[in-house]
Parts: C-alpha cells; structure tokens; sequence
C-alpha cells in the first residue's frame, strides 16, 4: 500500500511540477519579435534527436576502439 501511496504522490508532484513551470505556458504568450517558425515532422525530429546522436556516438565508439587497437 506504501508503494502504491508513494507512487501517487510522485506522479502528482510532477504533474503539478511540469504543469507550472514557465515552458508549459510559453505557446500561450507571444512576446514582441518572436517568430517560432515552422515545427518539424516527424522523421525530422526522429533524425535529430535519435539517428544522429546514435551515430555520432558509434563513429566516437569506433575511433576509441581503432584507436586502442594500434597500441
């Protein structure tokens, strides 16, 4: 029961938490000279923010071990 309790204090907090906060509302209030643009699709933002760190991390994994082997 203590579990249960503790998990829905924790999820309330951050609910309570992430709902807020100053970002949740920034959509709602532009300020003068804000122009966000145009959003990104969803093969965008999968590229951006999950192939290209994947890669980059491999192309670091890869030097590091071509690295160590010519020792």
């Amino acid at each position: 029961m203590n579990k249960k309790r503790a998990a829905a204090v924790t999820l309330g907090t951050v609910l309570l938490m992430t709902l807020s906060s100053p970002a949740a509302h920034a959509a709602l209030h532009r300020d003068d000279g804000d122009d966000p643009g145009t959003g990104l699709s969803i093969a965008e933002t999968l590229g951006l923010f999950v192939v290209a760190p994947v890669v980059l991390f491999a192309l670091i994994a890869w030097a590091v071990v071509l690295g160590e082997r010519k020792r």
